[in-house]
Order: C-alpha cells, then sequence, then structure tokens
C-alpha cells in the first residue's frame, strides 16, 4: 500500500516538472513568456484539464515559498542606495501610475458591484504589471537602456515595492472574525515583528554568516540563506502580517551585505522551481467551468480594465513630459497584470475579501491580459509609423572632399583614424547613430550623418574623389552591401575592409578588397603576447612566437579562401592531447603521452 501511495505522488511529481518542461518552451518560443506557460500547463494538468490533481490548493500552498524567495530575492536588489538614486523616477513617476491606475480601476470595480474592499483588491492587482512580461519585450526591443526604458525599469521597481503595503492591507482589511477583540494588540505585535526583524538583520544576520563563511562549509550556507527567508516569513506570519512582507524585509537588510551574491545564488534554485509551481497551481487552480457560464464578465472586464489602465498610464507619461510615441509605448507594455496579482487575490481570498467567483473572474482577467500584452505589442509595431530620427544639431553628408572616406565610427573607427589624422590626411567621415556623432562633437571630431548603403549618400560624402574607402561598420551584412556598393560605382578607390570574423574575412578576400582584417586579430595577438611576457618567456622568444602564428594564419587563411572554412586546420596549435602509442619508446623526462612544453612542437590536430 505504502509502495501503491507513494507511486501516485511520484506520478503527481513527473506530471508537475512535464508539463512545465514541455510548456514553458514552447511559449517562450512564441514570444508568450513562461508564465503564461506556466499557467497553460497547469490547467491542462488540473482539474478543468487532464484531472491529475483533484485538490490545486495543496500544490498552491506549498508553492507559496516560490513567492517568498522571490520578494527575497527582490530585496536583495533593493539596496537603499540604488533606490536614492532612483527616487525620482520611482517614488514619482512609478507611484503617480500606480495610484492613479489603482484609482481608476477600482471605481471600475465598484461599478461592476463590488465591495469597496474587493473593488480596492482587484484594481490595484491589475495595477501591477508583469516583471517578467515588460523586461523580456524591453530587451528584446533594445531598449532597456534608454531613456524610456529606465522609466519603464523604475515602475517596475515601485510595483515591486507596492506589493508588500498591499498585502498588509489586505489582512487590514479582512472582515472581522468571531473572537476578534478589536484592540489595537494585533497591530502592536505586528509594529513590534517588524522591528524585532530589521534589528536581528541589522546586527546578527551578517556576523551569522561570517563565521558560517568562516566554517567553509557550502551546504550550511545554502542552509542559512533557506533559514534566513522562512525564519522571517515564519516571524511575518505569526504576527499577522504576510510570509512575503517577511521575505521582502530580510532582503532589503541583506542588500548591501558582502554575502548579497552568494546568498542570491543559493536561493535562486529553490526560487525557480517553486515560482514555476506557483505558477502551475494558479493554472490548476482556474475554473474553467465558471469561466465558461461568464464569459461575457470576463471578456468585458479584460477590455474594462486593460483601457482604464492603458488611460491612466497615458495620462501620467504625458504629465511627466514623455513624447506620444513613448506614452503610447508604455500603454502597450503595461496595460496588463502581472504575476503579483495572484499573489494580492489569493490573500483576499484567503481573506475572505474575495469569493471564489471573484477570485476566478480576477484571475482569469489577469492571465488574459498578459496573454494578450505580446500581441499588443506586436500590433503597435505595425500600426505606428517608424521613428523619425531627430538631425538636431547634425549636418548631414553634402559635397565632402577628403582623401579618405570612413564609414562608420565606433570603437574600431575611431582608433583606426588616429593614424591617418596624424599623418595630416584629410578624413571624411559619416556614421548613422546620432547620438554617436554629437558624442564624437564633444572629442574634437567632425562626423556627418549618412547611411554607408546608399549610393547617393556615398556620393555626396564625396566617394568619387577619395582615394581610399574605409568601411568601419560593425555589422557584416551592412559591410558586404557597401563593398558592393562601392565597387560597383566606385572602382578606382581602394577599399579597407573592417572583418567580422574569419568567414567574413575568407568572402571579402574573394571579393577582391584592397585590404582587410578581423576586428579582433591585433588585439588578441597583443593580449597573448603579453600573457607570454608576464610567465617569464623572453621578448626574443614572444616574437618569434608571434611570428609563427602569424605565418600559420596567413598561409591557413589562403588555404580556406581555396576551399573552404576546415582547411588547413593542421597548422593550428591546438590543446588536445595527442595520444602516443603504448609501444612506443619514452622520452627521457617525458611521461607518456603529455603535452610537451616547447611551444615550437605543440601541433594541431
Amino acid at each position: 500500500m505504502a509502495v501503491e501511495g507513494l507511486t501516485g505522488d511520484l506520478v503527481k511529481v513527473v506530471a508537475l516538472l512535464g508539463a512545465g518542461v514541455v510548456a514553458v518552451p514552447i511559449f517562450r518560443r512564441l514570444g508568450l513568456g513562461s508564465v503564461l506557460g506556466y499557467f497553460t500547463a497547469g490547467v491542462a494538468i488540473g482539474p478543468s484539464g487532464l484531472g491529475l490533481f483533484a485538490n490545486p490548493e495543496a500544490v498552491l500552498h506549498v508553492a507559496e515559498f516560490g513567492v517568498v524567495m522571490f520578494l527575497f530575492i527582490i530585496g536583495l536588489e533593493m539596496q537603499p542606495s540604488r533606490l536614492w538614486k532612483l527616487k525620482g523616477e520611482i517614488f514619482g513617476l512609478g507611484a503617480a501610475q500606480v495610484c492613479l491606475c489603482g484609482a481608476l480601476l477600482t471605481g471600475v470595480g465598484l461599478l461592476a458591484g463590488l465591495s469597496l474592499p474587493a473593488a480596492f483588491v482587484a484594481g490595484m492587482g491589475f495595477v501591477l504589471s508583469s516583471t517578467a512580461v515588460v523586461m523580456q519585450m524591453l530587451n528584446e526591443r533594445g531598449e532597456t537602456s534608454t531613456l524610456h526604458g529606465q522609466q519603464a525599469v523604475s515602475i517596475l521597481l515601485l510595483e515591486d515595492l507596492a506589493i508588500v503595503p498591499l498585502l498588509a492591507i489586505v489582512a487590514l482589511l479582512a472582515p472581522a472574525k468571531p473572537g476578534d477583540t478589536g484592540d489595537w494588540l494585533p497591530l502592536v505585535i505586528a509594529i513590534g515583528s517588524v522591528i524585532g526583524l530589521v534589528v536581528a538583520g541589522r546586527w546578527l544576520l551578517n556576523p551569522m554568516f561570517r563565521l558560517l563563511a568562516a566554517a567553509q562549509a557550502r551546504e550550511v550556507m545554502t542552509a542559512a540563506a533557506l533559514l534566513v527567508v522562512l525564519g522571517a516569513a515564519l516571524a511575518m506570519q505569526l504576527s499577522g502580517l504576510s510570509m512575503a512582507m517577511g521575505a521582502f524585509l530580510a532582503g532589503v537588510l541583506l542588500s548591501e551585505s558582502s554575502f548579497r551574491h552568494q546568498l542570491e545564488a543559493d536561493i535562486e534554485p529553490f526560487r525557480g522551481i517553486l515560482l514555476g509551481l506557483f505558477f502551475l497551481a494558479v493554472g490548476m487552480s482556474l475554473e474553467l467551468d465558471l469561466i465558461a457560464r461568464e464569459w461575457r464578465l470576463v471578456a468585458l472586464a479584460v477590455v474594462a480594465f486593460m483601457a482604464v489602465k492603458a488611460s491612466g498610464i497615458f495620462i501620467v507619461a504625458k504629465l511627466f513630459g514623455s513624447r506620444t510615441r513613448d506614452a503610447i509605448t508604455r500603454v502597450a507594455l503595461f496595460s496588463q497584470g502581472g504575476e503579483f496579482a495572484f499573489v494580492l487575490y489569493a490573500a483576499a481570498a484567503a481573506a475572505g475579501i474575495f469569493d471564489a467567483q471573484a477570485n476566478a473572474v480576477a484571475s482569469a482577467t489577469v492571465i488574459l491580459s498578459m496573454a494578450l500584452t505580446p500581441l499588443l505589442v506586436l500590433a503597435l509595431d505595425r500600426l505606428l509609423p517608424p521613428e523619425q530620427t531627430s538631425l538636431d544639431g547634425v549636418e548631414i553628408a553634402s559635397g565632402l572632399h577628403g582623401r579618405a572616406l570612413m564609414i562608420g565610427f565606433g570603437r574600431f573607427g575611431q582608433v583606426a583614424s588616429q593614424t591617418l589624422l596624424a599623418r595630416g590626411c584629410s578624413v571624411s567621415i559619416i556614421e548613422v547613430d546620432v547620438e554617436l556623432i554629437r558624442a564624437a562633437s564633444n572629442f574634437g571630431f567632425k562626423v556627418y550623418y549618412g547611411d554607408g548603403t546608399r549610393r547617393e549618400i556615398l556620393h555626396a560624402a564625396g566617394a568619387e574623389r577619395a582615394q581610399v574607402i574605409l568601411v568601419c561598420v560593425d555589422n557584416r551584412v551592412t559591410a558586404d552591401r557597401i563593398v558592393a556598393m562601392a565597387q560597383a560605382e566606385f572602382p578606382h578607390a581602394k577599399l579597407f575592409v573592417r572583418a567580422y570574423d574569419r568567414g567574413h574575412a575568407m568572402d571579402l578576400i574573394r571579393s577582391d578588397v584592397e585590404y582587410q582584417i578581423r576586428e579582433t586579430f591585433e588585439s588578441a595577438m597583443l593580449f597573448g603576447a603579453a600573457a607570454l611576457r608576464s610567465m617569464g618567456v623572453s621578448e626574443e622568444e614572444v616574437a618569434e612566437i608571434a611570428e609563427d602564428v602569424r605565418r600559420r594564419d596567413d598561409e591557413r587563411l589562403d588555404l580556406q579562401v581555396a576551399s573552404d572554412i576546415y582547411a588547413g586546420n593542421d597548422l593550428l596549435h591546438g590543446n588536445t592531447p595527442i595520444p602516443t602509442p603504448l609501444t612506443a619508446p619514452k622520452a627521457p623526462g617525458k611521461i607518456l603521452g603529455s603535452a610537451p612544453d616547447d611551444y615550437g612542437d605543440v601541433g594541431g590536430p
């Protein structure tokens, strides 16, 4: 019987892991994110799907530790110094968006017939956008480091912070239970617990971790990290507050500790698995039959909540001086609910603020809004006209007549220009990155705006009068287009081209350019030579070795141009040990099969 029970439990564990392993990569490949993949997998194996789990609440109870650890890691990232530097964006822009959108969405809940506490929780839960979804979109669009991206990150930080007081408010809004005295004792206990946790974190945690680190027992450090997270969560829960608040405070208290990175590395595996399990459990808890009966209500809730939140986001963005295009982009990214909504809704259901139907409808609204976000961003990219580059203070290439025309003025071009300018050669420089052009002017360079792949731009940049055209762009496809254009229109000019890698260099040689060089070749050669010198190799031998490497590289490149990328491999110095036959005589002082110490004896496979 025990074996049968164990087998049944093992089937459930395998089902949970298998559902996540199958669904998450598929949804990430489709651009819908891992969170939605977990939800869908949970629905598939839950009571509304295959029915492998009749009681998803039990799984959800265990999986809540994933949220606890998630908040601990968020706390570790919330160093007081970092928060202070972003205080304007976080507590200005972020707070304004959360408060305005929260008020508007609470109004929507009241119009829908919810009580004030339920409407507040439903609205504030939807305000908390998905950090995972927004950050993924920003990274894919390459906007994380832009001003618009930094503002988005600041808003996400404020929303991550907001979950902690919101969970405390949910506890205060909970209906009074029989036996409640209605006095201030619970509040006093809660405040005392927070103060006690701060004191312990400030004066006890760091000394404890120093002692454990001195013991050099990795497993004990991991156990201590779990003890801190779960102990802080337990202390807050016993005082009537949330486990999540305790974990978050513990993280903040350790955020500037020298053990922060070690703690994060120890907790991360548990956090990832348990948080995924939490999202699976949320999906299993989704009551599809109830949603099917109330599909009009769910559809109306999705449209109403997303539209109202979008209007609040747009108003705040414009009030804080954002461009209309950036405001619309922020609307597309932030108009959905997020993973913290499920944490808040679960707490509200446990506290009696939400009934089962309200919880199901609110959760379904958030899930559908998260699913719609990638589609909304794709539609935005299609419908919005391409952004016009502002050329304020930047001159367009026209009537240039330098002896050398340089196309691209990034890191490579900046260094390459120095030799020509030192000799007094006139160099015309064109670049498509407006910010780089403006920055170059601060260092005494005159760089013009121009796309080197366009025939009329090359004419305006003086390519027909240039003796040499230096192609210094960092994109292989762009470089090839410039080479083809220049060879067709300006055959008199000698082409010097920055090659992306060895394969690109081979193509350029076949294209008969005057000169090509792989962008990292010379720096890597100098790097290796410096390493040899530091190891005591004489300068004469270093030069000899470098010359041999260059000779081999040139010879191998000639063979590859005539054949393919694998030609001339025997010219490489490899580090794979060369097996020696057992019958071979041992050389004096050598170990059979070992790599020789003399660099000249090392051969490739």
